[in-house]
């Protein structure tokens, strides 16, 4: 099968939950290639990008197009190609004017949208994300690449996003679009309010590869601190001020605990900010940014994982974090947040504990209860680990958007 991916920015060391899906596609034979938005800058990949040679499968944007002059040959290119396949001056004008926010004369002519070379037939288009489930779209509308089109929706593309740009953004691609994947049933709910036809709508788990992560149970060394860890890119949704804050209070209160840090993002400056304010130096590491193996290596060093997620005052949400099933997979007890999709993974009192979002005093308290009581913590692993492997595995999800797909393309 023949499957082109649009998505945001690649290669994007923090997107393993695109990276999980792309590597059980290739390796079951299928042929695929990559358009992202753009070149995400990055450096660091994951093993997955080498070992199949992903940025070869990629076409990024010519960036010579992206200034005013390039985009209206862009343009024209675009035009005189959709009238080779046929189009009507009066199809492409509707069009490219359908669409709000993306594939508009105006945006195109702002040098705003990057335009790819794509010419070409495929049996899927899968866009991650609603915005490249648009831009899809508009390709296909304008009759330059063919395909059933599938959108998965995450997070921000169904909160933040339409707080910018209107809750009818979607409308054109509810109408074109051929199927809807909502990574968890609270945004599938969002999406039917929305108007997506719920008989072309169904809910899909991004899922991560569980034979990659080893269990261990869980258990603690009273003369050794607590090692408590966080997976995330430093932004405001991903609640980390709130975790150092209740860590704060937990040192304060006397308790042996240390809090490491993997990723990087904007907060970082003001993060390290607070660590010195709550003189914490000594309790709280920032490991920067690591691939998926790295990964791996300080989740089984550690005892309990914190997602302390929140929805931003941008209205940014999460979809359902991977690194949480990581966690999980490999025996870890997981400290959350009642947000997005979290408790359809995360089950309050089975498999970890979930607090309020920003509420720093329960999330500490619940911590300092973990640490008073670790024998529970080989149970609660245990059902964590049986949750990720019956419901988020991605050889299983795998299979079923294979299924899926093959329908698709029967159909057309």
């Amino acid at each position: 099968m023949k499957i082109a991916l649009f998505i945001d920015q690649f290669p994007k060391i923090s997107e393993t939950f695109i990276l999980n899906q792309v590597d059980g596609l290739l390796k079951d034979g299928h042929e695929l290639t990559i358009f992202p938005y753009r070149h995400s800058g990055e450096t660091q990949l994951h093993s997955i990008v080498k070992r199949h040679r992903l940025l070869e499968k990629t076409q990024f944007p010519d960036v010579r197009e992206q200034t005013k002059l390039g985009a209206v040959c862009s343009t024209l290119r675009l035009v005189v190609l959709s009238m080779v396949r046929g189009q009507s001056i009066y199809r492409m004008r509707k069009t490219f004017g359908h669409y709000k926010g993306i594939g508009n004369w105006h945006f195109v002519l702002a040098g705003a949208e990057p335009l790819f070379r794509i010419d070409g037939e495929f049996d899927i288009l899968l866009a991650h994300f609603g915005p490249n489930g648009l831009r899809a779209s508009w390709y296909r509308d304008a009759g330059l690449v063919s395909g059933a089109l599938v959108t998965v929706f995450h997070g921000f593309d169904l909160s933040s996003h339409l707080k910018q740009y209107g809750s009818d953004i979607y409308a054109p691609l509810f109408d074109h679009g051929d199927l809807f994947l909502p990574v968890s049933h609270f945004w599938e709910n969002k999406l039917l309010a929305l108007g997506c036809p719920q008989r072309k709508t169904r809910v899909h788990h991004v899922g991560i590869d569980c034979e990659h992560f080893a269990f261990r149970a869980r258990g603690c060394d009273t003369d050794k601190p607590v090692r408590l860890i966080s997976v995330a890119r430093l932004v405001e949704k991903k609640g980390i001020e709130y975790a150092i804050r209740a860590l704060a209070m937990l040192v304060a209160a006397g308790r042996n605990v240390q809090y490491h840090i993997i990723g990087d993002g904007p907060l970082l400056k003001s993060l390290l900010e607070l660590v010195a304010e709550e003189k914490l130096n000594n309790h709280v590491s920032f490991l920067g940014t690591k691939n998926n193996d790295e990964v791996a290596h300080e989740l089984d060093k550690a005892d309990i994982f914190l997602a302390p997620s929140v929805t931003s005052r941008s209205g940014d949400m999460e979809g359902i974090p991977t690194v949480i099933m990581e966690a999980m997979a490999m025996g870890m007890p997981i400290v959350s947040t009642r947000h997005s999709g979290i408790p359809e993974l995360v089950e309050d009192g089975i498999s970890g504990r979930l607090v309020a979002e920003r509420d720093v005093v329960e999330l500490a308290a619940v911590i300092e209860a973990f640490m008073d009581n670790p024998r529970s913590w080989a149970a609660l692993g245990r059902a964590g680990w049986k949750k990720v492997l019956e419901e988020f595995n991605i050889r299983t999800l795998n299979k079923q958007l294979l299924d899926a797909f093959e329908n698709l393309a029967s159909l057309s």
